[in-house]
């Protein structure tokens, strides 16, 4: 399990079970229970470059990011630092 403290959204921190580049599963910690749930459902089993790709740059009102955007930032560094594939 991998976590990834998240910046300026609700959920305070994002969970990852990654398994070289597919994430297996994601749990967030706070945030909109209802839409992250549905977030987890839909990027389960997928590739890391898949979910970054449809993820990024999604914001959330006007606070610059949101806890999809945060999921693909923590699965970048986890590609960059643990997966090393760029």
């Amino acid at each position: 399990m991998y976590r990834y403290y998240t910046k300026g959204v609700c959920a305070k921190s994002i969970l990852m079970d990654i398994e070289d580049d597919v994430l297996l599963d994601v749990v967030f910690e706070g945030g909109c229970e209802g839409a992250l749930i549905a977030i987890k459902n839909l990027v389960k089993g997928k590739n890391i470059d898949y979910i970054i790709d449809t993820l990024e740059q999604i914001p959330c009102r006007s606070k610059g990011s949101s806890c999809p955007d945060q999921l693909a930032n923590a699965l970048k560094i986890y590609r960059e630092f643990v997966y090393k594939k760029q």
